[in-house]
This record gives structure tokens, sequence and C-alpha cells, in this order.
């Protein structure tokens, strides 16, 4: 698997224009869009973060499907496990997380290192489902993390701000196992979380915690490198000529290409006023997120045809896209484009509701 785009771009600190070129499209994901849905119940409990997910507060929460390749169905499946299961109350979103591992091991014990450099378990939360201004959390088996906060996609200019801290976050982690001892096998470990409203709600369009019904866009990422043991130590594999092997990238909402920053594709998780173990609720597909996704196809498509032309354009079949994928029902057809030299907006007008718009920076709302 080739190294993440992203994960270049902050490990070595490249500026963005040189690391994607000052024309570069925004490459289409690869895979169909089909992103899970997660049905979040209300804790029926105080949550305990410790990181044992056996407690009955946790039992009752479903998990997630298994993790998949970051490229979707397609590829080989993980060598090892991951679930996540979620639950929520008045003052925090709580996440839950179970990383078979048979070598468990960690390396970094600073906050905001750059965990991914370990094994780890990540979080990413976008709370208006606009693709810009959303939160990013990394951590490794020995609890140690390191929380971003993304104004934009990387692909649209980011920047990450590091220095950013989720003010009043609870973590924990759990070892079934040993940790970074080679001597024996180990079954897993348990991530608990607990991310404070209060921060979260900041990202949220209106700036409130959610409510039942609500859907916010959700993925989690873990990076796992392969290993050996060498003098009695767990330790990265390398190829022959010492370069150790790129890291997989195992998630809930595969993203269709090797770079988890498409928030476009991420899962969907939709917030439920019962208690765990009170009771179910259907999880709910928004019509709306149709028209988002006819709009995010004349993205991609803008940004190709700028690569290969040097400029936008105002035309459908310029673009190469079909009608039928953007023959929304509700929405008037066809969808309207404005462009400049630098700009473009792209919109969906409601037959009976708001529009959609686009524009180049990815970012894509709704008239109010």
């Amino acid at each position: 698997m080739t190294p993440r785009p992203d994960r270049l771009i902050v490990a070595l600190g490249l500026p963005l224009a040189l690391a994607f070129g000052a024309a570069s499209k925004a490459p289409e994901p690869k895979i169909p869009f089909d992103p899970p849905g997660y049905v979040c119940y209300r804790a029926a409990g105080p949550v305990q973060i410790d990181g044992d997910l056996d407690e009955d507060v946790w039992t009752k929460a479903p998990w997630s499907e298994n993790f998949l390749d970051i490229e979707g169905g397609g590829r080989p499946r993980p060598r090892f496990r991951t679930m996540a299961k979620m639950l929520w109350d008045d003052d925090y979103f709580y996440i839950g997380a179970y990383l078979e591992e048979p070598n468990v091991w960690a390396t970094l014990t600073k906050r905001d290192s750059v965990i991914f450099q370990d094994n780890d378990f990540e979080v990413f939360i976008d709370p208006d489902g606009d693709t810009h201004n959303y939160y990013e959390l990394e951590m490794n088996a020995l609890n140690t993390v390191w929380d971003l906060f993304l104004v934009r996609p990387y692909r649209d200019g980011g920047p990450a701000l590091h220095a950013w801290d989720i003010q009043g976050l609870k973590t924990a982690v759990k070892v079934s196992g040993t940790l970074n001892n080679p001597g024996d096998k180990d079954k897993a470990w348990f991530v608990e979380i607990a991310l404070p409203w209060e921060v979260l709600k900041e990202a949220a369009s209106p700036k409130a915690s959610p409510k039942p019904g609500d859907q916010w866009r959700v993925n989690f990422s873990r990076v796992e490198y392969r290993v050996n043991v060498a003098d009695g130590a767990i330790a990265k594999a390398a190829d022959a000529a010492g370069k150790t092997l790129p890291e997989d990238n195992w998630v809930w909402a595969p993203t269709g290409l090797v770079n988890i920053h498409y928030p476009e594709m991420w899962g969907y998780v939709q917030f439920s006023g019962k208690s765990a173990g009170k009771g179910k609720d259907a999880f709910v597909e928004k019509p709306d997120e149709a028209a988002k996704w006819a709009l995010r196809k004349i993205y991609y498509a803008e940004w190709a045809f700028r690569a290969e032309k040097g400029t936008f354009s105002d035309g459908l079949k310029a673009l190469g896209l079909k009608d039928k994928d953007l023959k929304i029902k509700g929405f008037a057809f066809p969808p309207t484009i404005q462009i400049t030299d630098s700009l473009f907006e792209a919109s969906l007008k409601g037959q009976a509701g708001p529009s959609f718009r686009i524009r180049e920076d990815g970012r894509i709302w709704k008239d109010q």
C-alpha cells in the first residue's frame, strides 16, 4: 500500500503547493458512495473512562461493522479485527473501540506527538457535514493523544491546527495482554474516549450538541504496521534496504483512496433519544445527501478538468458528467455552475425546499 498523502504532508512538513501542486485535482473515490450509518443511543448510566468496555453501560451499545481497508472492500481483508461503538449523554460523545492485536506496542509518550508513527486509533468528526472545520484525535496503546482541528481537508488547502487541544477530553486504554512485551501473545487493546459537547458544538450548525434524530459525519481509522521481534523488542518490519514497510489503514467508512481526509465519504452517526437497551431506532437515510453527492461529483470533475485544461468549466458535458448522476428527486435540473479564472460555485435548486451549493475549496452548504 502506498503511504497516505496526508501523512506525508504532516510528517515532512511540506507546503501544500509543493505537496499537491498548485493546480492538482481532488481525485474522485474509486468506490460507490455508500457510507455506513450507526444509531448512537444515550448512555443508560454513568460512563467511567477506564478502558473497560465490559461494563454494563457499554454492553448495551451495538458494535459497528468490522473495519475495512481504507480503499474499500475490494482490497484484502484486514489482518486483525477492529470495531467501534458509541454512546452519548448531555455532556459527552463516548467512543469505545476493540483492536485485535497479537503484539501490542507503543513508543510515543508526549502529547501531540505524530501518533500515527505508532500503531494507533483515530477519530474524525465533522458535525455539520460541510467537510470544513472538523476534529481529529489520534491515540496509541500508551494512551498518548494528538488532537487537531482541520479548517479544511489537506486537498483543499488545510491547514491543520496542531496546537489546538480538546479541553475536557477523557481517554483510557486497556490491554488484553502485556504492552511492549514480545515474549507472549496478546489478544487486543481497547480504547475508551469521552469528547465534550462543549468543544464539539463549536463546529456544529447551529452551535449546539445534537438533538435526537440529528446526524453527524464521523469516521474511525486504525494505523497498523507490520512488526518483527528483534533483540527482545518489537520493531516495525523493514524491506531489504532497511526502509520501514508502509502502514495499513483500516477504517469504519472506506474513502476509496489512500486518504482519510475525504469527509464526504465518512459514516453517519444518528443520535437517538432512547437509552441503550431500551428499544431500537431505525437509521434514516436523509434525502438531501443525494443532492450533496451530485454536487460533489461536479467538484471532482471540475478539478480533473482544471488539471488537464488549466481552467474550470461551466459545462456539464465538458466535465464528462452524466445526467443520471445529477438528476435528483426534489431538485431542479440541470445544476448551475458559475466560474471565474480561479473559482467555481455549483448549485442545485430545491423545488420545494432549500438549495445546496459547493465551491472550489470543497465546502458544501444549504441555503437558509
